[in-house]
């Protein structure tokens, strides 16, 4: 039970840095934890675990809350805000990932103990930084336009609930589904690819109820 447990604390621990963040440094700090969440998002889910019987990838947590921190801008700044965020945390992950391919051609030095586990992370990040990208993309603005509607019909701020819920449940369908089939499938039995995407995207789904309450705390700091 240590995962489960651990991952609870994992998720409050997660947000509430991220509220930190916000309250400290504003739509600056929304901006920022974009790029540092999905860099940190597509590092993490290189590394399965085993949670309530099931595997699942790491990550979720985090690139959940680059979900909530495009909500906010589009709930406080606008849309245009929200697509900027988006492009924002594209470009970080893709300047990552070439970078980082570019560090490992480097010839190690006699005492270098760093190139093999390098090598080790970073090697898979080609296939997994190309379903991440194309999930990223495709996601993150479903996520704005489809936040962006359900404002329209949901506008009251007792509704921020529906708002931000109804966006990234969707939304976070399309992106399990685009990135565990490019970076997964293929590379696991079919049955685990399988596993790997409905217990990713119900942790998503957990994700994304529990990351309300925090919506609303954020709601109400001064912009």
């Amino acid at each position: 039970m240590f995962n489960e447990w651990f991952g609870f604390i994992f998720v409050l621990v997660n947000f509430t840095i991220f509220l930190a963040m916000y309250r400290l440094f504003g739509r600056t700090g929304l901006f920022v934890w974009v790029g540092i969440s999905t860099i940190l998002a597509n590092l993490q889910v290189v590394k399965t675990i085993e949670i309530f019987g099931l595997t699942a990838t790491l990550g979720n947590t985090m690139y959940g809350t680059a979900f909530l921190a495009t909500d906010l801008l589009n709930e406080r700044y606008g849309k245009a805000a929200a697509k900027k965020a988006v492009w924002l945390g594209f470009f970080t992950l893709l300047m990552m990932t070439i970078i980082m391919q570019m560090v490992l051609l480097f010839e190690p030095g006699s005492s270098d103990f760093a190139q093999g586990p390098m090598e080790d992370l970073f090697t898979l990040l080609p296939r997994i930084a190309i379903g991440s990208l194309a999930a990223y993309l495709i996601s993150q603005f479903a996520d704005v336009y489809i936040f962006s509607f359900l404002q329209k019909k949901f506008p009251k701020d007792s509704q921020f609930w529906i708002r931000n819920n109804g966006s990234t449940m969707i939304s976070q369908l399309l992106d399990t589904f685009v990135f565990t089939t490019i970076a997964f499938l293929g590379a696991f039995p079919p049955e685990v690819w399988l596993q790997i995407f409905f217990s990713t995207y119900a942790l998503k789904w957990i994700v994304a109820v529990i990351d309300t309450p925090f919506g609303y705390l954020a709601k109400r700091f001064p912009e």
